[in-house]
């Protein structure tokens, strides 16, 4: 089992690395810090792990990755979409869209899709936040509406469950999960996790987080479902959002 895991240099995606690791996958770890990265490498107890750099915040550099995926692999069994970002402040990536969109939905969309003939399961990182987003497949980057941290962190997370439900009605085996809320950096500095943090027992550690994929990555699950807490929970299914979604993705990228 070849294992792509997106965001591996810490949290969710190295507890899942570890995990999986010791269940016999040859984890590819992605991330931002090469260092990072070799030594989560370093700890785990299977196969030897390829480490590999991106920065999702260029498209250029997704690009790059995806092309070495396909020279090093001719297939890849699960591509783990976990890498994530929450911004308190509204930044524009040098590809000219909302940093948040972009990392959370368009360079995951644009890593997938470049793989698509070599991958036999995706599994996503989403979030229960998906429930308040108010996606706008014309406004990806909310230029012309409110914007808000939370606000749209919802609609990428949004955005992550249509995208599951759009791959699946592509013939993909894609799934999607909410991991919980886990005692890691990720919106550390925002006064919502600092809230769960301070509360006893309502931040979990990464191992828990890492519990769902895992268990996607290493079974069957129910293609264009969203998962929680490894059993199948009700999602934001739209067809025709999905679909508004997946048209204006392929145009944001120039597919």
């Amino acid at each position: 089992m070849i294992t792509v895991i997106t965001g591996a240099s810490a949290g969710i995606g190295a507890a899942a690395a570890g995990r999986l690791s010791a269940l016999g996958h040859e984890v590819v770890l992605v991330g931002r810090d090469a260092a990072r990265l070799k030594a989560v490498a370093g700890g785990l107890t299977g196969p030897k792990a390829d480490v590999l750099t991106c920065d999702f915040a260029s498209l250029d550099d997704v690009r790059r990755l995806a092309g070495v995926l396909r020279e090093r692999y001719e297939r890849i069994d699960v591509l783990a979409n976990n890498a994530g970002v929450l911004s308190k402040r509204r930044q524009v990536t040098g590809d000219g869209h909302e940093l948040m969109v972009q990392v959370n939905h368009l360079a995951p969309f644009l890593l997938t899709h470049s793989l698509t003939d070599r991958v036999d399961k995706v599994v996503t990182t989403t979030s229960m936040a998906a429930g308040t987003g108010r996606l706008d497949p014309g406004d990806l980057s909310r230029e012309r509406r409110r914007w808000n941290a939370w606000m749209q962190y919802g609609d990428t997370k949004q955005a992550n469950m249509l995208f599951t439900q759009a791959l699946a009605t592509r013939g993909v085996h894609a799934t999607c999960f909410h991991p919980g809320v886990i005692r890691t950096g990720f919106a550390g500095d925002t006064l919502l996790m600092r809230f769960y943090l301070a509360v006893p027992g309502m931040a979990k550690p990464p191992e828990a987080g890492a519990r769902t994929l895992v268990h996607l990555a290493s079974s069957a699950g129910e293609p264009g479902r969203y998962y929680v807490k490894e059993k199948p929970a009700r999602g934001r299914a739209d067809h025709d959002l999905a679909e508004r979604l997946w048209t204006a993705s392929l145009s944001a990228l120039g597919c």
